[in-house]
C-alpha cells in the first residue's frame, strides 16, 4: 500500500512539472510572436526599403552619379580668364589636350572632380605669378655710381633719441686698388661733432653692423639732417672722402617701436674750386611763426691770410650779403628766397667772399 502512494505521488509531481514546463514554453513563445507582430504593425513614415532595392540603387548611383553641386549656384569665371575657350566635362568623359601623359586620367577611383556636373578647366598655375619682387639694390647700380650705403633709423620718445644703424656699403670707389672704408655720421645742422664707425680693412663691400644714438628732442627732430661722409684710409693713414649722403629727417615718419630701413647712393661732396678769396658755408632757417632767423656758420675754405706785419691784429678777409632783391643778386638771392620759400628748414648753400678793406 505505501509503494502505490508514492508511486501516485511520483506521477503526480512529474506531471505538474511537465506542465510548468509546457506553460513556461508556450509563454515565451506567444511573447516573442508578439513583439515581432508589434515591430510590423508600428506605424513609420519613412518607407521600408528591401535589401534588393537598396542593392539595386547602389548599382545605378555608380552608372549615374547625382551632381553634389546645387543647381541655382552658378559657376563664375574670373574676369581675367574671360574669352578662353573652355572645356564642359561631362560625367563620361576624360580630358586630354596635346597628348600630354600628364593630363591623362590615371587608373582607380574616380575623384570628386570628376563627380561634378557642370565643372570647367581654367587653366595651369603660373609659378612666375607667385615669386617674390627681386631686391635690385644689390645689383641694380647707374652709370657713375661711386657707391651706396644702407642704414636704419628709429625714434624713442620716451628717451628722446635717435637710434642708428650702419648696416653695410656696396661698389665703393677708392683712388686705388684697396680700399678700407669708415663711416662718421653727423646730425645737422651740428657739425662739430660726430660719431664714427670701425675701419673694416681691405673690401670694397664692408659690412658695418654697428648702432649709434643721438639725443635729439621731439620737438626739432623734423628739423635735423643726417650727414653721412664714407672715408677710405690709405697706408699712410691719409683719409680720402669716397662720397657722402645727406638724408633729411623731415620727410620721414618716426614713432616709437618703428624702424625705417632705407639705402641712398653716394653723391660725390661740392668740391669746386675755391674763389679768389675764399669761400664760407652757412644754413639759412626762418621760424615764421616766431619772425626768427637762424644763421649757422658751417666751415670756410680758400682763406687768404695777410702778410706776418698785422698776424696779431684782427682784420676782415672778405665778405657776403644775402638777402632779397634789394640787397643782393646770383646765388645770395637764390638761397635768401629758397630759405623763404621752405620755413623751418636748414638751407645751406657756399658763396663767395669778396673782399673789403
Amino acid at each position: 500500500m505505501p509503494e502505490q502512494v508514492v508511486t501516485v505521488a511520483g506521477s503526480v509531481i512529474v506531471g505538474i512539472l511537465l506542465f510548468v514546463l509546457i506553460g513556461i514554453t508556450a509563454h515565451l513563445l506567444w511573447k516573442k510572436f508578439c513583439l515581432i507582430y508589434s515591430y510590423e504593425e508600428f506605424p513609420n513614415p519613412v518607407k521600408t526599403t528591401s535589401v534588393n532595392a537598396i542593392l539595386q540603387d547602389q548599382s545605378s548611383s555608380e552608372i549615374q552619379p547625382k551632381s553634389t553641386r546645387s543647381k541655382s549656384v552658378p559657376f563664375i569665371i574670373p574676369p581675367t580668364l574671360h574669352g578662353r575657350d573652355w572645356i564642359n566635362l561631362t560625367n563620361e568623359e576624360q580630358i586630354q589636350e596635346d597628348s600630354n601623359s600628364c593630363m591623362t586620367p590615371q587608373s582607380g577611383p574616380r575623384s570628386s572632380f570628376h563627380s561634378l556636373a557642370g565643372a570647367y578647366i581654367v587653366g595651369t598655375i603660373n609659378p612666375e605669378l607667385y615669386k617674390f619682387p627681386e631686391d635690385k639694390s644689390e645689383t641694380d647700380f647707374p652709370d657713375g655710381n661711386i657707391g651706396r650705403l644702407w642704414f636704419s633709423i628709429e625714434y624713442k620718445e620716451a628717451s628722446e633719441t635717435l637710434l642708428v644703424s650702419l648696416i653695410k656699403a656696396r661698389k665703393l670707389q677708392p683712388p686705388t686698388d684697396s680700399c678700407s672704408p669708415f663711416v662718421k655720421i653727423y646730425l645737422l645742422p651740428d657739425e662739430r661733432h660726430y660719431l664714427q664707425s670701425k675701419i673694416k680693412r681691405k673690401t670694397l663691400n664692408p659690412l658695418f653692423d654697428e648702432h649709434f644714438v643721438f639725443q635729439v628732442s621731439s620737438k626739432t627732430l623734423l628739423q635735423r639732417t643726417l650727414k653721412f661722409l664714407v672715408y677710405h684710409v690709405d697706408k699712410q693713414k691719409h683719409h680720402h672722402l669716397l662720397g657722402q649722403v645727406i638724408f633729411p629727417l623731415k620727410n620721414e615718419t618716426l614713432t616709437d617701436d618703428s624702424k625705417v630701413v632705407v639705402w641712398r647712393d653716394l653723391e660725390k661732396e661740392n668740391l669746386e674750386t675755391p674763389s679768389e678769396n675764399g669761400d664760407i658755408q652757412f644754413s639759412l632757417s626762418y621760424n615764421d611763426y616766431l619772425s626768427h632767423l637762424t644763421v649757422v656758420v658751417l666751415r670756410a675754405r680758400g682763406l687768404k691770410l695777410q702778410d706776418e706785419s698785422r698776424a696779431a691784429k684782427s682784420h676782415v678777409l672778405g665778405r657776403v650779403v644775402v638777402g632779397p632783391y634789394m640787397y643782393s643778386r646770383g646765388k645770395e638771392l637764390e638761397h635768401w628766397n629758397e630759405m623763404i620759400s621752405k620755413p623751418k628748414e636748414l638751407v645751406k648753400q657756399w658763396h663767395a667772399l669778396c673782399y673789403s678793406t
